[in-house]
Order: structure tokens, then C-alpha cells, then sequence
């Protein structure tokens, strides 16, 4: 009798693990998995057009899996290459929405295609989009986004903090192949938005507008010594310098000063008067991420300086 109850236990115990074992063979993958969340988010918030990826191969799967939908096609004569530089302003979220980038002004790439990260989104600037110029959407799964691990600091239920594990990402990706347009266009926007009238655009794309008018004597000159107040910011109100509102400092060397600044103080002719500046990026700090009193000025960003000269010594 006790013998056959551990053979029906032993039975038991068998029966139960085959099953086990079975039911963890149906489970999902997790390219399956991210098909899953993709196809969820895409009906829980209405997207149309989204197509899947048919150029590549992931996880031993057909497609990388990656869906999207090209907004804007770019220009067929300049491809992304993984060695070819690239410009562009996105959003970005994960599928939870605890992570969100939606701030174009400060969100910028500048680099080469095959340094963008992560590899989904690598893939997808080189495979889908393929052209310079062009803007999509692209929902990127989380096996070749951030994985397991996520990316990030701190907690992920801290909105922006960081991106948890296994979560598939939102982008809206727009290229820039003419950085000067793109400048104007966005210059343009903001002076709208911000109902800025009374400017003056010189030829290379600064635009400039005298506020108070020269009650000095002595002009200008690139060989000057100006002393003067000022404040710098980026077109979404973040001020990265203000170091000198209200005291003021003195430049021996007007070439310190970044172009536009420069031609500015050219415009305004005399001391003791004060100019708006709205600076394209080429005339600001151009391709280059640059720190500031305020945080960081990002790649290609557009300027605005208020400035008020005091003193020019000639």
C-alpha cells in the first residue's frame, strides 16, 4: 500500500511537470511579446498607416520587427550610409508613457548613422527611411531598443527618469538636409509664436532689431572694447546664460564671441544703446554641443541674446 502511493505520488508529480514544461513552450518570445505590445499600442491609440519592416532580420525571425510609416520621403540622391553624418530633431517615448522626449529645441542628433543608438533605430534610419530629408514614425521593439535592462537613471516610475526593461519605444524622426532652411522655418515659427515683430534679417540669416536706440560716441568695430549686459536663450525659453543681466562684462577680443553675436554688435554701430538677436545655428555654435551657465546648448540650436552695450572703447 505505501509503495503505491509514492508510485501514484511519483505519477502525480510527473504528469504535473510534463504539463509545466509544456505550458512554458507556448509562451511568447520575445520578438512574439513585442508584437504583442506593438499591435496593442497601435489600436489603444488610433495609428494608421504604420507598415511592417520587411528588410532585415532579428532574433531568427523574417523582419526585424519594427513597424512605421514615412511621413516625409527624403531626397533619393542623398543616402544614409552607417559612415554618413546625419542631423535630426525627434520625439520619443516608451510604450508605458512613463518616458517621455518631446522638446525639438532641445532633443537633437548630430552624428554618423551607424552611431545612432538604439539599434532599432539605427536599422531603421538606414533600412526604412534610407534618405536625408525624409521624416517617420517608427515604433521601435524593445529586443533591439533597450532590452532587458532598460536605459537610464534612477526609478523607472519616474516620468523621464528612465526607460525600463522590455519596453518597445514611440520615435517621430525628422531629418535635416538643408540646416539653413531648417533654421529659417524654425526662426520663423517662433517669431510667430512668440508675436516678435520689427525685425531685420541681413544676408546670411541673422535677424536683429536695435531696442534702444546708440547714445554713444564711439563706433564699433571688431577691434573695440565693448562692455556690455546680456542674456542667452534657447527658442523653448530655457535660458542658458544670464551670467551678466544685470553686471556687466568686457570683451578685449570681439573674435571670442560666437559670429552672430558679432555681427550684431556690427548692426547696433554704437555704445550705449541695445539689440534683440535671433541667431540661425550656422552663425551660432553650428554643429557642436556646447556647455552653458544655464545647461547645455545642443547640436544645430537657434539663439535669441538681448544685449545692452554700455561702454565702447576704440
Amino acid at each position: 500500500m505505501k509503495l503505491r502511493t509514492i508510485l501514484i505520488t511519483l505519477a502525480i508529480l510527473l504528469i504535473v511537470g510534463f504539463f509545466a514544461c509544456r505550458k512554458n513552450t507556448v509562451q511568447p518570445d520575445i520578438y512574439a511579446y513585442d508584437q504583442q505590445q506593438i499591435q496593442a499600442y497601435i489600436a489603444a491609440n488610433g495609428i494608421t498607416g504604420m507598415q511592417k519592416d520587411t528588410t532585415g532580420k532579428s532574433k531568427g525571425q523574417d523582419t526585424t520587427g519594427i513597424w512605421y510609416k514615412i511621413i516625409t520621403p527624403g531626397n533619393p540622391n542623398d543616402t544614409l550610409g552607417y559612415t554618413d553624418g546625419v542631423a535630426y530633431v525627434y520625439t520619443q517615448k516608451s510604450f508605458d508613457n512613463k518616458y517621455v522626449l518631446s522638446d525639438t529645441i532641445l532633443d537633437h542628433f548630430q552624428g554618423y548613422v551607424g552611431h545612432i543608438a538604439p539599434t532599432g533605430l539605427m536599422l531603421a534610419m538606414h533600412n526604412i527611411l534610407k534618405y536625408n530629408g525624409g521624416k517617420m514614425r517608427v515604433l521601435i521593439p524593445s529586443h533591439i531598443a533597450y532590452g532587458v535592462s532598460g536605459a537610464g537613471t534612477g526609478s523607472s516610475t519616474v516620468t523621464n527618469g528612465r526607460i525600463a526593461g522590455n519596453q518597445c519605444l514611440d520615435y517621430t524622426i525628422n531629418t535635416i538636409s538643408n540646416q539653413s532652411a531648417y533654421d529659417q522655418l524654425v526662426i520663423a515659427n517662433y517669431m510667430k509664436a512668440n508675436s516678435l515683430t520689427g525685425y531685420t534679417q541681413t544676408a546670411d540669416g541673422l535677424w536683429y532689431k536695435i531696442t534702444t536706440a546708440p547714445t554713444g560716441t564711439n563706433h564699433i568695430s571688431l577691434n573695440s572694447i565693448v562692455t556690455l549686459n546680456y542674456t542667452g536663450s534657447l527658442f523653448n525659453g530655457t535660458v542658458f546664460d544670464n551670467t551678466y543681466a544685470t553686471t556687466t562684462t568686457t570683451f578685449a577680443d570681439l573674435s571670442e564671441l560666437t559670429q552672430g553675436f558679432q555681427e550684431g554688435l556690427l548692426t547696433l554701430g554704437k555704445g550705449g544703446g541695445s539689440i534683440s538677436l535671433i541667431i540661425p545655428s550656422a552663425l551660432g555654435y553650428g554643429t557642436v554641443s556646447t556647455g552653458a551657465t544655464g545647461g547645455t546648448i545642443p547640436a544645430n540650436s537657434c539663439l535669441r541674446f538681448e544685449v545692452t552695450v554700455t561702454d565702447v572703447t576704440n
